[in-house]
């Protein structure tokens, strides 16, 4: 899985640039909107209102825009969407099972913009569950490896994160990937927060069971499909089960 993580490594970095297109932007508005509609408008007592707005806050979005999604949610303002989260599945080139995470106020918009850009990029679509079966419910933390002016080491991080119930930590280059189950997530998130270590994500995520290694064509597909589905408006994350070398991912760019 070391090629697939640092892609989305790699994509999260270079969130702040897309964000200046404002797509991002309305992305993690409508987590936070959510969230807080789910579980109240307080961020000390909603764990997960709590890591939508620290996304939000590590990806630029301004206070005041992150202020006023939580009255939204909690129903403190007026204007709220009624979104539904949808989960789609399918297949890319080569075989790789995919889904697509939906959140969204209009359900046939969402159906109909995965679809063309599944078809599009030489994918289709699958009947629920034929796909979702190879993933599982995961929490994943990225702690980067430099932490202010000084190198973070793995021995150090599995001492902080081991006992709060990290299954995991993996080197993906310029950061540690963290695993663990997704109860366990806010505690393990927690507790790198409280050694002091600063970390780039904390979410749920679908971490697949069985991957399908690539080529550097199989990749720019896998790539190109991705980014086209996470370009449409109401698609929050997608998730897949390809694997590149280190060697593709560089070839590929």
């Amino acid at each position: 899985m070391s090629g697939h993580s640092k892609w989305a490594t790699t994509k999260h970095k270079k969130a702040v640039v897309d964000a200046r297109r404002g797509k991002l932007f309305a992305k993690l508005i409508k987590n936070i909107e959510v969230a807080a509609r789910t579980g109240g408008g307080d961020p000390a007592a909603n764990p997960t209102l709590y890591d939508a707005i620290q996304k939000a806050k590590k990806s630029s979005v301004p206070n005041d825009n992150i202020e006023r999604a939580v009255k939204r949610g909690a129903g403190a303002d007026g204007g709220a969407s009624d979104y539904q989260t949808i989960l789609y599945e399918g297949y890319g080139s080569n075989g790789v099972a995919v889904l697509i995470e939906c959140l969204t106020d209009n359900k046939n918009r969402a159906a109909s913009d995965v679809r063309n850009a599944m078809t599009r990029n030489g994918g289709s679509m699958a009947d629920p569950g034929s796909v979702s079966y190879l993933f599982e419910r995961k929490g994943v933390i990225i702690v980067p490896h430099q932490q202010g002016d000084r190198t973070l080491t793995e021995d150090e991080l599995l001492e902080v994160v081991l006992d709060a119930g990290a299954e995991e930590v993996e080197d993906i280059g310029e950061s540690f990937e963290i695993r663990c189950e997704a109860g366990e997530l806010v505690d393990v998130r927690s507790a790198i927060q409280a050694a002091g270590l600063d970390y780039e994500s904390a979410e749920v995520s679908f971490v697949p069971s069985v991957t399908v290694p690539l080529d550097e064509d199989g990749a720019k597909k896998i790539f190109r499909l991705i980014e086209t589905l996470e370009d449409c408006d109401d698609v929050q994350n997608v998730f897949s089960n390809f694997d590149v070398s280190d060697e593709v991912l560089e070839a590929v760019g």
